[in-house]
């Protein structure tokens, strides 16, 4: 059958595309970039931002004008949506055929197939839901856990579009245990599960083999990650190796007691992908919790020169007491600490962020603060939204939304003028220098002619001069002109660039390599 999978969202939604495009691949349907010729159209969808809800919402009905109209189509709504959401979807939307959440998604082939074969289902064969199963195995059993096979049986294709970048996620944690009172995650993803670390080294190897030279791990709060040995069992049904313990061939280790002390921790594990896992160029992970993040994580990152000196650490707020209603966990005071830690800690450290404004009570004091925070860090960028209430979330039944949407307007616009000035002093501190930059993309850009006396200058049509864009290991953003053709197979590459000039958003500069 010809599938049309639509992602909103964030990474991890992403990942689970790539995940089910891979497994329905090996089933045998194919995948279309066009809705109007796909017999099955698929929307993994994302509750934590309103506007990836709208979006969501107005797909469905236009596929509903589609099946009233007489097309036969299988619609089905997969991820956070339909996990919130449960079966009163169905209710409220009758031409969703199927719902499948985030811990369920290896329930999706037979939905489909089942969805194919008739449209009169009982509403509960048309779900795979996982209601209050918050967590599927408190051990992560992965002889028994299908979802981990879907991500170890992933397939990568550098032949594709997204192949062709060259980089690719591997998830280490599903789930969370938070509970930020804006943020339904904890609901629709459940607690968290730690993925054995030889699975997930496992997982990033094969896709080295493939041709990732870059790796993204991914958790909603990845730097969590602790994974006691003998507690879970693999996908042989065998106890996973017990390093550093004196284990026989009977598996006791020395005091005859199964050796099920041994832990690893977020810093073992990076350190474990850059030692066993040397064909990749950088490894790089988000997103991070800041009261947690250790020192031993901070100094893998120093001394693993491929782990990439980049963190995503979401501040949300700059008030203690906006943080104590979020239910964050820290102070600001905590958040600066762990700031100026990292920065000492890892050379070329790159930090950035995220930002709520306009939360429930905020008043233009809280804002101030937050406002301070953006000037007193070096945020590379930080990504800012306004407050939005959603439903399931501790902040949706208990904080009423008491602030303006123009007063969220105005202090949003505010705070991204505040940050594209700090921005702009921290990408200039880069000018000069030489960097690695992994290209992403190529495009086509207008020639310059320039005008007599000093008149603005004017832009005629493309003439062939080309921009190749990619990111540096800190993740800074990096354009540079390329006049010998059509660029296109730099995409997937690190080529090197001297930096010319800075801009709040972006770097510029010369290409000195081509591969």
């Amino acid at each position: 059958m010809r599938i049309y999978l639509e992602t909103f969202g964030c990474q991890m939604n992403e990942l689970d595309s790539q995940l089910v495009r891979g497994q329905l691949s090996c089933l045998g349907h194919t995948f279309t970039e066009d809705p109007s010729i796909a017999e099955v159209l698929l929307y993994n969808t994302c509750s934590v931002r309103e506007h990836a809800e709208q979006k969501a919402y107005s797909r469905i009905g236009i596929v509903g004008q589609r099946k009233r109209a007489g097309e036969h189509l299988i619609l089905g709504v997969i991820g956070c949506m339909a996990e919130r959401d449960g079966l009163d979807m169905l209710v409220r939307h009758p031409q969703i055929d199927l719902l499948c959440g985030p811990g369920e998604l290896d329930k999706l082939p037979a939905l489909i197939d089942n969805a194919s074969r008739t449209h009169d289902l009982p509403r509960p064969d048309r779900a795979a839901l996982a209601g209050n199963k918050s967590r599927r195995t408190a051990t992560l059993a992965a002889a028994d856990d299908d979802l981990e096979s879907l991500d170890l049986a992933r397939m990568f294709d550098p032949s594709t579009d997204d192949g062709r970048h060259r980089s690719a996620y591997v998830r280490i944690t599903r789930g969370c245990n938070k509970f930020c009172t804006y943020c339904v995650v904890p609901r629709t993803r459940g607690a968290e599960v730690h993925r054995p670390p030889d699975h997930i080294v496992a997982e990033c190897r094969r896709l080295a083999d493939a041709g990732v030279i870059e790796v993204t791990l991914l958790g909603q709060t990845v730097n969590h990650y602790s994974y006691t040995h003998g507690v879970a069992v693999t996908l042989s049904g065998t106890e996973a190796p017990q390093v550093g313990a004196a284990v026989r061939p009977n598996g006791r280790n020395d005091s005859g007691s199964h050796a099920t002390a041994r832990k690893t921790t977020f810093a073992g594990l990076l350190r474990r992908i850059h030692e066993e896992v040397p064909s990749l160029r950088r490894i790089r992970f988000l997103t991070s919790y800041p009261r947690d993040f250790g020192l031993d994580a901070l100094e893998a990152m120093r001394d693993c020169p491929r782990i990439c000196p980049y963190l995503h650490a979401p501040a949300q707020s700059g008030s203690n007491r906006i943080l104590r209603l979020m239910n964050r966990g820290y102070e600001v005071e905590e958040y600066v600490d762990f700031a100026h830690r990292a920065i000492e800690t890892v050379p070329d450290l790159c930090l950035a962020g995220d930002f709520i404004v306009g939360f429930p009570t905020e008043t233009e004091a809280d804002f101030a603060a937050t406002v301070d925070l953006v000037q007193r860090l070096p945020f590379k960028n930080n990504f800012i939204f306004k407050y939005s209430p959603r439903p399931g979330t501790v902040a949706f039944d208990r904080l009423p939304d008491d602030i303006p949407d123009e007063v969220k307007r105005a202090r949003n616009n505010r705070l991204l003028a505040v940050q594209a000035g700090v921005s702009a002093r921290v990408h200039a501190g880069w000018v000069g220098r030489t960097v690695d930059v992994l290209v992403d993309t190529v495009r086509s850009v207008p020639k310059a002619n320039p005008a007599p006396n000093g008149v603005e200058l004017r832009w005629e049509r493309p003439v062939g001069r080309w921009q190749v864009v990619g990111r540096t290991a800190g993740d800074l953003i990096v354009t540079a002109p390329f006049d010998a053709g059509n660029p296109s197979h730099l995409i997937g590459t690190i080529v090197q660039v001297q930096l010319e000039a800075a801009r709040p958003l972006l770097l510029l500069g010369t290409l000195l390599t081509d591969g």
